[in-house]
């Protein structure tokens, strides 16, 4: 069920309408939400995807043992008194989310990878692929539940009652693909019932409309056009097309996942929840460790505080903080997916992010500012770090590492003419989706205020002919979301 959909809107303005209904009834109103998470995801994978075994649907399941399975497991930390218990508790509910996710997404690349190695020194492989079909979301869900055990365990939080711990693990605008809202921040939201009267509408309709446009006109177009037909063959493309598409890549990917993290805050502040941030113009970035504090902000912050911090940070001396830069960045890469290419893309932001720390380094050393100043030095930095990211980008969107060599390889060997897939209207798109970051975030704030006080006649006016416009103008049919196969 994706957010561009009439489907989903006809489910969402339902859910709308039955939610503040049964807020007064909040512990009902709980189960309803619950009900609807449920729903929301077993309409998207389709019955088609039950588990045989059981006599529930997937969804119900996979929601059911991540959440009994991590309260369980909360409930025994926070009534440990001795920390070698906590820490060993702590260890099994990392063993049991950690286990389920790689279970699911690693066990037939784990499997691939024996199976080579066995057939290089001519031995069969001991074990069978099992084509997982990977659950929508399940990435995002493990992060959550990690998240709520991992504060309970530095306790930070108290074990929550488990209907509201259920409801965390599964609320469907974050479902899929975050924003990564901590149980710190949404869990304290379930205390007492939302008041319809503190909504902001006008900033919800606002981050709803701004991701319909970025996903369907900028993001869509751009996949459409170029860049899927570039990564999929690129020997029937010019060098130019490829280079092209490339950048194309690296504006559609942003525009697609933002978009999605748009409208999911949007809509749950229509329902009374508000959710972090997740981009702030990623690609005005001045170095790669500047980069990854604008881009998909509530997982480097998840990284950061959960990984990189917990192996040291950068507390141990200089050498070990390289180390634990590069296996956070390569963990970041093979949690976004089983293949080399995504191991590829992050150690290329690790190793990125250890050079340019030790260049700061340097330059602090001779009494120099971190980087140096002037219009002239921002903008290279800022184009040195966005082609960096672009190049990076070529294995995150390939298929396998051969893909991505064919990809690269074509930047080179087809120089003889332009092609047809470098129109102006494309060039356009890539411009308008980088430049639209270029644009002050106060002026963004003020434009939001200033819709919020329309009236809400004005605002449905306003947002109904920009819907009918998105609808012209957009190819037709929502593509998937990037980022609802990880």
């Amino acid at each position: 069920m994706l957010f561009p959909t009439v489907t989903f809107a006809i489910f969402f303005l339902l859910v709308f309408a039955a939610s503040w209904l049964l807020m007064p009834f909040f512990r009902l109103w709980k189960w309803f939400m619950i009900a609807a998470s449920v729903v929301f995801l077993w309409w998207w994978g389709g019955p088609g995807l039950d588990l045989k075994l059981f006599v529930i649907p997937w969804p119900v399941f996979l929601l059911a043992t991540f959440t009994l399975g991590n309260q369980f497991f909360a409930v025994l930390i926070n009534g440990s008194r001795g920390l070698g218990a906590r820490k060993g508790f702590l260890a099994a509910a990392l063993v049991f989310d950690l286990g389920i996710l790689a279970w699911f997404k690693y066990y037939d690349f784990f499997v691939a990878q024996v199976d080579d190695v066995l057939d290089a020194i001519r031995l069969g492989t001991p074990l069978g692929f099992l084509n997982m079909v990977l659950p929508v979301g399940v990435s995002f869900l493990t992060f959550r539940a990690i998240t709520y055990v991992v504060d309970v365990y530095r306790g930070r939080e108290e074990p929550a009652p488990t209907l509201d711990f259920a409801l965390y693990v599964c609320f469907f605008p974050y479902l899929m693909a975050g924003p990564i809202a901590r149980a710190s921040q949404f869990l304290p939201q379930l205390r007492e019932p939302r008041d319809p009267r503190s909504i902001d509408v006008g900033r919800a309709l606002f981050l709803i409309y701004a991701g319909l446009l970025k996903k369907m006109l900028l993001a869509d177009y751009l996949a459409k056009h170029l860049v899927v037909g570039v990564f999929l063959a690129p020997g029937q493309f010019t060098s130019l097309e490829t280079l092209v598409a490339i950048l194309g890549y690296s504006v559609q990917i942003y525009c697609d996942f933002s978009a999605y993290s748009d409208i999911a805050i949007g809509i749950s502040l229509l329902l009374g929840f508000e959710l972090p941030d997740n981009f702030n113009a990623p690609y005005t970035a001045r170095t790669l460790q500047d980069f990854w504090r604008r881009w998909h902000m509530t997982l480097s912050s998840w990284l950061r505080d959960y990984l990189y911090i917990p192996l040291g940070g950068n507390r141990k001396g200089e050498g070990r903080t390289y180390v634990n830069i590069m296996v956070t960045m390569l963990l970041a890469g093979l949690w976004h997916g089983a293949g080399w290419t995504f191991v590829i893309w992050g150690g290329l932001h690790g190793a990125g992010q250890c050079v340019g720390r030790a260049r700061r380094a340097g330059r602090k050393a001779r009494g120099l500012p971190d980087l140096p100043g002037g219009a002239l030095n921002v903008a290279r930095q800022r184009a040195i770090t966005f082609a960096y990211v672009t190049f990076a980008w070529i294995f995150f969107a390939s298929g396998s590492l051969g893909a991505a060599l064919r990809v690269i390889k074509q930047l080179f060997v087809a120089w003889g003419s332009v092609g047809s897939g470098v129109t102006l209207t494309f060039l356009l798109v890539i411009a308008i989706g980088i430049g639209v970051q270029y644009i002050p975030q106060r002026l963004w704030q003020n434009v939001e205020a200033s819709f919020s006080r329309l009236n809400p006649l004005l605002q449905g006016v306003a947002v109904g002919v920009g819907l009918f416009a998105i609808s012209v103008l957009a190819p037709a049919g929502p593509a998937t979301f990037l980022y609802f196969r990880f």
